[in-house]
């Protein structure tokens, strides 16, 4: 029986981030048009924060019950590790799932934002099949799309449009940086497990690209994020400061550049979450004061 800390592990809280970012950053967006909405900012949230949880367990449950997580170097795993019933890990990933879509259905129809019922009945369907199914998508290299695309695309440009009915370069560039901290997040996580996942055949981006591209692959997503704060910058100059939180992945990523495996990237995976908070709360400072002294 697992314990209630094990459950709270087991919804990988180091990921959750990548649900609270994009929010922040699609608020901010909306900020600075004058047209923010903090309760809907706040739906928001719980729908990306459920999101991510459900994604979790899901991850947890479909690869326990595929031997994927029979042996990993990271934490264990409320399936794999025999910690609980596969069949509670499954109810809790559907019971976020429908939290999600509860928050995600009101949303939309306080905002009258209807085309994105649609979109998000697709980010749950996404984040079951992700590995869940009879052929996962996320075992074909494609976890980082999805990320980039429902952490990252959907989820900042969904919170913009629900508050200010538009979509900004602001916006846009902002959405395409956190997406690439999301899916460095997962790259960081794929490279740790590579040797299990390689053994069980889980085909990760990871996997296919090797150690050595993959490790390239994750610096050139960080570098895609600072790329879109320079971008956002010309426009809102302050947003620069949103470059202070490199300091965050200095020594990790030499870790990851100088060929550290298994364990030993586990602080490099919860840096990388860390970064992305303070990418997003750092540009979304710079754009409002940006536009309250220079707008």
């Amino acid at each position: 029986m697992a314990t209630a800390a094990q459950w709270i592990e087991g919804a990988r809280p180091r990921t959750l981030p990548a649900a609270v970012a994009p929010v922040v950053i699609g608020t901010a967006a909306a900020m600075v048009l004058g047209r923010h909405n903090m309760g809907y900012a706040l739906l928001a949230l719980v729908v990306s924060t459920s999101l991510q949880i459900a994604v979790n367990y899901a991850n947890d449950y479909s690869d326990g019950i595929r031997g994927t997580d029979a042996d990993r170097a990271g934490p264990a795993r409320l399936t794999g590790g025999r910690l609980a019933d596969p069949r509670n890990v499954k109810f809790m990933a559907f019971l976020f799932f429908f939290i999600a879509g509860l928050a995600g259905f009101a949303l939309v129809a306080l905002t009258s934002s209807w085309i994105l019922l649609l979109l998000g009945a697709l980010a749950i369907i996404a984040a079951w099949r992700y590995t869940g199914g009879d052929n996962p998508y996320g075992y074909r290299g494609l976890g980082e799309v999805y990320v980039f695309v429902f952490f990252g695309l959907f989820a900042t440009l969904g919170t913009l449009w629900t508050q200010a009915k538009e979509i900004t370069l602001a916006g846009i560039l902002g959405a395409v940086g956190v997406g690439a901290v999301a899916a460095a997040i997962l790259v960081a996580n794929n490279l740790r497990d590579i040797p299990t996942d390689t053994e069980h055949g889980k085909q990760t981006l990871a996997v296919r690209l090797g150690e050595r591209r993959t490790r390239l692959f994750y610096g050139a997503l960080i570098a895609v994020s600072v790329a879109c704060i320079i971008g956002i910058s010309f426009v809102y100059p302050l947003t620069l400061i949103a470059l202070l939180a490199l300091a965050i992945l200095w020594k990790p990523y030499q870790a990851i550049r100088s060929g550290a495996t298994g364990r030993d990237l586990i602080p490099a995976l919860g840096a990388t979450g860390i970064y992305e908070l303070a990418y997003a709360v750092l540009l979304s400072i710079g754009l409002v004061l940006s536009d309250q002294l220079f707008g």
